[in-house]
């Protein structure tokens, strides 16, 4: 589903996308240490020499997961380029890499399911991929004075915020039916939002 980040070793990213299909398949609750190791075809002390419990597993797969795609939308983290393109790619590639990917959207639907009981794990989440994203765009539009915006950091809480929940609403929730819209529309509209500010 997603490529491994580069301080991981091949065991450790076998491990865990072991852990993702059990995870996926039977929830939190009802994955353990054996079938993981059983899944990902490594041995159960194995797994523990890399994760100490089932918890430390789950989180480290979070992170591994939250990485993986906060790299894949944001890139290298480098945002260069005119505020109008920068902004329509980043947005075109947090929905069309979220739109069709099946297991990312159920990892969600987990996560968010278990952000009840241990809302440690739905935090790392936020820390590995929605703080990063953030403080990225935050930066670059930081970088550009001449979109006149008051409050750079809010301005890119809006954009993530929109885009988080255009695929919330119409992947995550089912909701294409009942609220549907085109991505693009909501691209040009975020496009059209910031750029407006020049104007002022």
């Amino acid at each position: 589903m997603v490529q491994s980040p580069s301080v991981l070793n091949d065991k450790a990213v076998q491990i865990l996308q072991g852990a993702m299909q059990e995870f996926l398949q039977n929830g939190y609750a009802g994955t353990s240490m054996d079938k993981v190791a059983a899944t990902a075809g490594v041995s159960k002390p194995t797994v523990y020499n890399y994760f100490k419990d089932k918890e430390g597993l789950f989180r480290a797969l979070i992170q591994y997961v939250a990485e993986s795609r906060c790299q894949q939308v944001m890139g290298d983290g480098n945002l260069e380029g005119r505020p109008e393109v920068v902004i329509r790619r980043l947005v075109t590639n947090a929905i069309e890499s979220e739109l069709h990917d099946l297991d990312y959207q159920n990892f969600v639907r987990l996560v968010a399911g278990e952000s009840g009981r241990f809302p440690q794990l739905a935090q790392a989440f936020v820390e590995y991929l929605t703080k990063p994203a953030a403080d990225q765009l935050t930066a670059y539009l930081k970088s550009c004075p001449e979109l006149n915006l008051p409050d750079p950091e809010a301005t890119a809480r809006v954009i993530l915020g929109a885009t988080v929940f255009f695929i919330i609403t119409q992947c995550v929730m089912h909701g294409e039916h009942i609220m549907p819209m085109e991505p693009q529309r909501l691209v040009d509209s975020l496009v059209d939002l910031v750029m407006r500010s020049q104007a002022t």
